[in-house]
């Protein structure tokens, strides 16, 4: 049939062509040389116009030879042999042919499909797209989620810069407060003893007959005054050197007791009323430098002296030795530390607010003694209870020789 029909195209394309005309080629190659069906492709070898033309012109001479001979072909297709590529498997579980009237009996809701007919050879046949819908989720969740992570990973490291930049903030305003306040309270530290020096010094000058007892009690001011400033300087100046680590350890064997002992002496004296005691440990040598060591006695004491009422103004040093550790321990009756100022007592700058700080106070006593006792490769501790007094803790090596 498709033979027949075929050559009845050929012949009427045969007879119908003007040689002398130019026509469509395109048009006239679909027309008469293919012939397209359900599965199967027919068609003829195309012949070459000056050929056809030739042929014509034999035909009307009437030569007894004339003849033209044409080959056909037939391909049958099968769309089961066809190989499908899934160009987006993220998209389409599944891609398959199937017949034009394919329908699934069970359809199941979970499914997403859709398809596409295929033209000419393949018109009884589809593209027939599948998708479950458990499988588009997890598809796009695997496509969107590492966006999603990285658009959270960013506001996290936008969070944790605006947090560090707050904290810092923070941090260098607290600085300034402190700083500030440091400013105003040594200046008031300075000024106290210049305007008393200054005072006892017009009075000097004022004064032309001065009693003996007159002139011993402004001497005694003077020297006192003289001393707070001496003092002060002194320890701004050390904690200025140690956190520049501009000074060093000079060590030498010292007689524990005897150095606890003097330094008590010359407290007694410097403040009778202030009842210090003092438990040996039976230490006769001890490595150390005594001035640094002498600086850590100071400041404790001073501190217990200060900090404590009038009806409580007493002190207990106790040293014991532990193994390779010497612990020093200054416990007094004064009015004690808020556990919320425990962890800020030794910072620098930093003052507790009481009755006893209202003349002032750089905040340097304790922020020194932390850095000394860091410095000397020990510890320094408090235990403290509101209005039951402080326990000052330290803890250096034993070196004995």
């Amino acid at each position: 049939a498709d033979f027949n029909q075929m050559a009845l195209q050929l012949s009427d394309y045969v007879e119908d062509l003007d040689t002398a005309k130019i026509s469509s080629p395109d048009v006239d190659l679909r027309k008469n040389f293919y012939n397209i069906r359900p599965n199967k492709i027919s068609y003829l070898n195309i012949p070459l116009r000056q050929e056809l033309k030739t042929y014509k012109e034999l035909l009307k001479i009437s030569n007894p030879i004339s003849n033209h001979k044409q080959n056909m072909l037939t391909f049958y297709l099968d769309p089961v042999a066809l190989k499908i590529r899934n160009s987006n498997p993220g998209l389409y579980q599944s891609i398959t042919i199937r017949p034009l009237v394919y329908d699934p009996v069970n359809n199941n809701q979970d499914n997403f499909t859709t398809e596409i007919a295929f033209p000419g050879a393949f018109s009884d046949y589809k593209l027939y797209f599948r998708t479950n819908k458990s499988f588009l989720t997890h598809e796009i969740n695997m496509l969107f989620l590492p966006i999603a992570f990285g658009v959270m990973m960013i506001y996290f490291f936008l969070l944790i810069i605006a947090l560090l930049i707050y904290r810092n903030l923070n941090v260098n305003l607290k600085v300034f407060r402190l700083q500030y306040d440091f400013i105003n309270n040594f200046t008031h530290e300075f000024k106290t003893p210049v305007s008393v020096i200054k005072i006892a010094g017009s009075n000097l000058q004022s004064k032309n007959d001065l009693s003996e007892r007159q002139r011993i009690h402004y001497g005694k001011i003077l020297n006192e005054e003289a001393d707070k400033l001496n003092d002060l300087m002194n320890k701004l100046l050390s904690f200025t050197q140690l956190e520049n680590k501009s000074i060093q350890i000079k060590s030498e064997p010292i007689n524990l007791d005897q150095f606890t002992k003097s330094q008590i002496e010359s407290f007694r004296i410097k403040y009778p009323a202030f009842n210090i005691s003092y438990e040996d440990a039976d230490i006769d040598t001890f490595f150390t430098d005594p001035v640094l060591l002498g600086s850590l006695y100071q400041n404790l004491i001073n501190n217990a002296y200060k900090y404590s009422p009038p009806e409580k103004k007493e002190l207990v040093i106790k040293i014991e030795k532990h193994k390779k550790e010497v612990i020093f321990k200054f416990k007094d009756q004064g009015i004690g530390i808020d556990q919320s100022e425990l962890n800020n007592i030794f910072k620098k700058f930093y003052r507790i607010q009481n009755q006893y700080n209202q003349n002032g106070s750089v905040g340097l006593g304790l922020a020194f003694c932390k850095e000394l006792v860091n410095f000397m490769h020990g510890e320094i501790s408090v235990k403290s209870s509101k209005g039951k007094g402080s326990e000052f803790i330290i803890t250096l090596p034993y070196e004995h020789q």
